[in-house]
């Protein structure tokens, strides 16, 4: 279910920054917390502010862990934009997380 905030002139239509109960099956839901923990608690190298949002760079070796973590997630929060970028010759990785305005806000108080 998508609800809108107003449209933006740039971008079109803004959605609500609100979850989806139930979205991550209930059996899911356990090892999803404990995976948004680590990657946000250990492996997160950096953060950055981009405009509506984070950068978050991770080791290479993370993506599988980021991919999951985004697959997931994006169930419940489809407000997000997630984008995933691998840097070549074993750089790092960046995820950047943005959507409507007040998603800083929101990231601030649901990732360690």
């Amino acid at each position: 279910m998508s609800v809108t905030t107003g449209v933006d002139s740039e971008r079109g239509p803004q959605l609500a920054i609100a979850c989806v109960p139930g979205a991550i099956p209930e059996n899911e839901r356990p090892s999803h917390f404990a995976l948004l923990k680590r990657l946000f608690g250990d492996s997160v190298r950096e953060r950055r502010d981009i405009q509506d949002g984070y950068a978050f760079r991770f080791d290479e070796d993370a993506f599988d862990d980021v991919a999951r973590f985004a697959t997931n997630e994006r169930r419940c929060c489809p407000f997000l934009t997630f984008v995933i970028e691998l840097s070549p010759n074993g750089g790092p990785l960046w995820l950047r997380l943005s959507g409507p305005a007040g998603t800083q806000t929101f990231l601030n108080a649901e990732l360690p």
